[in-house]
């Protein structure tokens, strides 16, 4: 604020010499003349001066015996004389700062971050439908509102934040890493849920926490097949079934079955080689609008094209619809080979890799694998069988009239005791 004040009175840079510079700064103290920036020289001092501390000085330096010299003069007082003298460059001045203001009042930047399971493609899409774009008055974002349109549109987002910092729109989301829109439509259901089988196999491992057995360890089980019931019947004394107590059924269940998968690969694949022919170029883009500075035109039949891109920024969050960059393009040409045995096993060993990681990932442990690759129909093919032991169990809400017992009416059903 001080620096700002000094140019707005304007100051000047002087350089003091003579009998007693020292006596000369104490008598400007004195007179409450103000100094700064005094640096000594050995054989002079220099310093600033206000312009109205300057006219001064005359008496003190006769009384110190001093000389004083201006070295530089600084302000708007001494900017404005001159600007008078280039009009041109005035106008062109303040037609920038104008343009420069009316451009601060638009969005030219929209950063996201946080997301995962969530695009980047689909969210501005998403923002695209919603009125949200690059280009758009400031004023005109709603920030409340885009945040409660991005918490009802994508489920998985549990918190999200938007703002506005400069020509720049920030938004930062969070997703939840369960998704529970299947849970919650559990919870919503008064009559429980069942455990379904997800696979065929047979049962090895089972601790039931609520709901009742409906198989033990060692059964073969079908896909579909209810494995925990959350129906719990109460009886009357004659072991008729009185009603139903209804529960989110809850276990641990754990099948082996076996699971077979297949890659293929076709006996020739196409592999680029590259001439070594090479083309820069540059170019500047307003929005989309690209404007290309090349030297020659790219003639390549096939080529692949290498674009580093950036945006033109003033300061930190002022952002600004330039763009400039450059991209390199690199000819090839393609050439059809035949795998090699030595290839195809590489490749497959990776896919196998890569599958058995998703597996150990999702906690399924493997007890037996085979493997076996062979050329059928004119491709390469990779038989993948396993003996795997994993969690099952599909939570499928209850329907009540599967369960209702002979003489209920569903009225009656809706009166019965429900527990969680």
């Amino acid at each position: 604020m001080l620096q700002l004040i000094q140019y707005l009175k304007g100051y000047v840079c002087i350089k003091v010499w003579g009998y007693s510079p020292e006596r000369f700064m104490n008598l400007c103290s004195n007179h409450d003349i103000f100094l700064w920036n005094i640096v000594n020289h050995g054989d002079y001092y220099t310093m600033c001066i206000t312009i109205s501390g300057f006219r001064m000085l005359k008496s003190i330096v006769k009384k110190t015996g001093t000389r004083v010299a201006i070295q530089k003069r600084c302000g708007l007082p001494f900017f404005v004389p001159k600007m008078k003298k280039r009009k041109i460059f005035l106008f062109g001045l303040l037609g920038s700062i104008v343009f420069w203001i009316w451009m601060s009042t638009f969005i030219w930047a929209v950063d996201l971050n946080g997301n995962h399971t969530i695009t980047d493609d689909i969210f501005f899409d998403f923002l695209e439908t919603n009125n949200i774009y690059v280009g758009m008055k400031r004023k005109n974002v709603d920030i409340e509102e885009l945040e409660k349109k991005i918490r009802q549109d994508f489920e998985i987002v549990t918190w999200t934040s938007a703002k506005i910092e400069g020509t720049r729109l920030e938004i930062q989301i969070k997703e939840n890493e369960v998704d529970t829109k299947e849970n919650d439509e559990e919870d919503d259901n008064p009559f429980g849920s069942d455990l379904v089988a997800e696979n065929d196999g047979v049962i090895v491992s089972m601790v039931t926490r609520k709901g009742i057995p409906k198989v033990a360890v060692q059964t073969e089980i079908k896909k579909g097949d209810v494995l925990v019931s959350g129906s719990v019947p109460v009886y009357n004394e004659d072991a008729t079934v009185k009603k139903y107590q209804y529960y989110k059924a809850d276990a641990d269940i754990f099948i082996q079955r076996t699971l077979q998968e297949k890659e293929e690969l076709p006996l020739t694949y196409e592999q680029k080689n590259y001439t070594g022919e090479i083309k820069k170029e540059y170019f500047m883009s307003v929005l989309t609008k690209d404007i290309v500075f090349r030297i020659g035109k790219v003639k390549y039949v096939k080529y692949d094209k290498v674009t580093d891109k950036k945006q033109v920024k003033l300061l930190e969050n002022f952002y600004l619809p330039l763009y400039y960059g450059s991209s390199i393009n690199r000819e090839y040409v393609l050439e059809n080979n035949i795998y090699e045995k030595e290839e195809i096993k590489s490749i497959f060993s990776e896919k196998l890799e890569k599958f058995i990681g998703s597996l150990e990932e999702k906690g399924v442990q493997i007890i037996e694998k085979n493997v076996t690759i062979s050329k059928k129909n004119k491709k390469w093919q990779m038989d993948m069988n396993f003996q795997i032991v994993e969690k099952t169990g599909k939570s499928v809400p209850i329907v009540p009239e599967a369960t209702q017992p002979e003489g209920e009416t569903p009225e009656d059903e809706t009166t019965n005791e429900v527990l969680d």
